[in-house]
């Protein structure tokens, strides 16, 4: 069973009178996180985009880059964005129904949140309402900061990345701690480590940045040392 048929399903189960928060608090005990998360996406995503004021076709575009959607179940995923457009629940009251999906630390939260900043991105402009929309949600997930400046610098064009923020090291320490951060950083973006943690298959691309601002940064910081 596919996972757009999964969602349609777990749509089709609402009952009347409920939201689209309902479907996260049904889906909390679902030890496979993979639909939850793709509907997580879809809400907070569609929440974002009232951020700058408007929908634009790049950011559809990017949607579809992070999530490969059949024709077929294009429904499916229009009527999530739907739902979380007209909800009445603000985009803090998604987040946190969303953080108590996985575990404090949870790596997918992480997923997430790059695969939103994918999608601010996308029509070349990061705005300061999207800014402070992922910030807030980044606060709501337990992010670290610097976790947070390391996304940003890897997504927002004009953000100069720091080496020492994308792995989440210090300058000062031993260079044999930053190998282990950078090796670290490296096996949680393998695609069998991110399926593990519930990110579909489908989303699995949104790793190819990371790794590649990850090795910059540990060749980066090993050319200083040398």
């Amino acid at each position: 069973m596919s996972l757009w048929t999964r969602i349609g399903e777990a749509l089709s189960a609402l009952a009347a009178g409920e939201s689209l928060s309902d479907v996260f608090d049904k889906l909390r005990a679902d030890p496979e996180k993979t639909v939850a998360f793709a509907i997580a996406t879809i809400a907070l995503g569609a929440k974002m985009a009232k951020a700058d004021g408007l929908v634009t076709r790049d950011e559809v575009t990017a949607f579809r880059e992070v999530f490969h959607i059949p024709k077929a179940d294009e429904a499916s995923a229009a009527r999530v964005f739907n739902l979380a457009r007209q909800d009445v629940a603000g985009f803090e009251d998604y987040a946190r129904r969303v953080a108590r999906m996985f575990k404090d630390g949870d790596m997918a939260l992480c997923d997430l949140l790059e695969g939103l900043f994918h999608i601010a991105v996308a029509d070349g402009t990061y705005h300061p309402q999207e800014d402070d929309f992922l910030h807030r949600v980044s606060q709501i997930f337990g992010l670290p900061e610097r976790e947070f400046r390391a996304l940003r610098t890897r997504f927002v064009p004009d953000a100069e990345p720091d080496p020492y923020d994308v792995l989440g090291v210090d300058p000062d320490m031993p260079m044999e701690e930053i190998r282990a951060a950078w090796r670290a950083a490296v096996r949680e973006s393998h695609p069998d480590r991110m399926m593990a943690r519930g990110v579909p298959e489908e989303a699995i691309k949104m790793a190819e940045k990371r790794m590649i601002a990850i090795n910059r940064a540990w060749e980066e910081i090993t050319a200083s040392a040398a």
